[in-house]
């Protein structure tokens, strides 16, 4: 954006303006004809051109119509002078981005390449905002992928409305883009129709009090604002505007207007598709949470059979606090269900986390002991009472934890000696790592590159694709960090970080 094309016959007029957009940091490209402007605009391909309206040969009109033909991206600012009122209407036709009056002011000069970099901007951000908007629906439904196609069609091809007046603010210019808005057709509007006829009262005033000899108002910024369609339909639009002056004499006005209706609508579509994949992935999330629960409960209510049948009053207290535990822990899913549509912030408060690892080995132990997997308990006792939220580690240690257990039942080599070990570690700067490992199947390098994504699940249907990602999220909620290391028939190695505050400091 920083190059410009200066095109004017007068060398003079070429070098001094030169030397002003080049103190403002400007890339200027001089030409002296028509001719050797296009010349140029094909080699440098500029985005702002500024170019005389009259010159010998091919005059500015055509210089513009070539440009717009070759870029209609590009911003053409027109420099007028005395009496080129229709020169500056048919530039206006072709499509002129600004007009700068001769002598040509510092100030005019900067305010319309200030508006031709907001114009730049505008259209780079519909075009960020129609990419993006691609990408999102290209997640969702073939249904919603073929509209988003024509969406994006729809909003690329749409023109602003243009909208010229004369002196008297008698519409005298009112282009398709205009009509399509507003609803009146051009035999309506044109030459019949004022701008307090055809504007709402915040856009027709500061015209009108131009007209009435206010000299202060020269240009109306972009502004979202709404006008009543002939219909009686309030139309959404962005509008920017400008009085055209000539040696402080009032020529006339312009106004620029963008349609936001299909702008407006995709974003209520789009929010809307969001809110469903929320509540997809909120009620898939729930599914597996309960998994993880069922593991407790069913650990627990193996340790109370147990003490049933030996009368062992100890194994009995010890399996029912489990199944307790795991009762609370259902009602507290059914909970976050109820508000899914608010961004976790993690709980924080005094726990032992070493306690809490010790818990979840205990709900994995009774599925371990079934299938011969040995479960490891390696704590470091310098970790006591911290603050961090006890809830993303029990979670997130619970799901890596029987993920270790089923990748050790997946191992094709029956002749191991299958374990699943739980380490923490206390390190600098108040980080407790967390590491899962097991011995197990273990996973390839493509493998490890999907295991974050949505519904991806190395145990097929028994899988919800959903528990990694889930954990990830709580990892990151808490401002921590998760790895995997693993080689097929080896093993797997997941490594948790998660920061803490000292218990004593509170």
């Amino acid at each position: 954006m920083n190059k410009i094309l200066l095109i004017d016959d007068e060398p003079d007029i070429v070098r001094v303006l030169g030397i002003s957009l080049k103190a403002d940091g400007y890339e200027v490209i001089p030409a002296l004809s028509g001719a050797e402007g296009l010349e140029a605009f094909a080699r440098e391909k500029p985005q702002i051109v500024i170019t005389d309206i009259k010159m010998p040969g091919m005059d500015g009109i055509e210089v513009l119509g070539k440009i717009k033909d070759l870029d209609p991206d590009t911003e053409v600012i027109i420099i007028t002078g005395h009496g080129d009122i229709d020169n500056t209407i048919e530039a206006l036709k072709y499509g002129a981005s600004d007009f700068i009056n001769k002598p040509v002011r510092d100030e005019a000069l900067s305010i319309a390449l200030k508006r031709a970099r907001e114009k730049l901007e505008i259209k780079q951000k519909l075009k960020e905002y129609t990419t993006d908007l691609e990408k999102k629906i290209e997640a969702a439904t073939a249904e919603l992928r073929r509209q988003t196609s024509f969406q994006t069609k729809l909003i690329r091809s749409s023109n602003d409305g243009i909208v010229a007046t004369d002196q008297d603010l008698k519409v005298v210019i009112y282009n398709p883009g205009a009509q399509r808005i507003f609803g009146y057709s051009q035999s309506e509007v044109l030459y019949k129709m004022t701008v307090a006829q055809l504007f709402p009262a915040e856009i027709a005033n500061p015209f009108r009090a131009a007209r009435a000899g206010d000299s202060s108002i020269k240009d109306i910024a972009w502004q979202q604002t709404e006008i009543l369609a002939k219909n009686g339909e309030s139309i959404p639009v962005k509008f920017s505007g400008s009085i055209l002056r000539e040696n402080d004499i009032d020529m006339g006005t312009v106004a620029f207007f963008q349609d936001l209706r299909e702008i407006k609508r995709l974003e209520k579509e789009l929010l809307q598709a969001e809110r469903l994949a929320a509540v997809g992935q909120t009620v898939a999330g729930l599914a597996h949470g309960i998994k993880n629960i069922l593991h407790g409960l069913k650990g627990g209510s193996y340790l109370v059979d147990v003490g049933i049948k030996n009368n062992d009053t100890a194994k009995l207290t010890k399996g029912w606090a489990m199944v307790k535990r795991n009762i609370d822990r259902t009602s507290n899913l059914v909970m976050d269900l109820l508000s899914y549509s608010k961004e976790r912030e993690p709980e924080y408060e005094t726990c032992r986390p070493n306690e809490i690892a010790a818990d979840v080995c205990e709900l994995v132990q009774a599925k371990a002991q079934e299938n011969d997997v040995t479960i490891i308990r390696e704590f470091d006792d310098s970790i006591g009472e911290v603050i961090m939220d006890p809830r993303t580690i029990h979670e997130v240690l619970l799901n890596l934890m029987s993920n270790a257990v089923d990748a050790c039942l997946f191992d094709e080599d029956t002749t191991k000696q299958w374990r699943v070990k739980l380490k923490t570690a206390r390190e600098q700067d108040n980080i407790i790592r967390f590491e899962v490992e097991d011995n197990g199947a273990g996973m390839s390098e493509e493998i490890q590159h999907q295991l974050f994504t949505s519904f991806f699940s190395t145990k097929g249907h028994r899988g919800t694709g959903l528990g990694l990602m889930v954990s990830r999220k709580m990892i990151e909620e808490h401002q921590g960090t998760i790895e995997v290391q693993s080689q097929p028939g080896k093993g797997t190695v997941f490594t948790v970080r998660l920061p803490f505050q000292s218990a004593d400091s509170q």
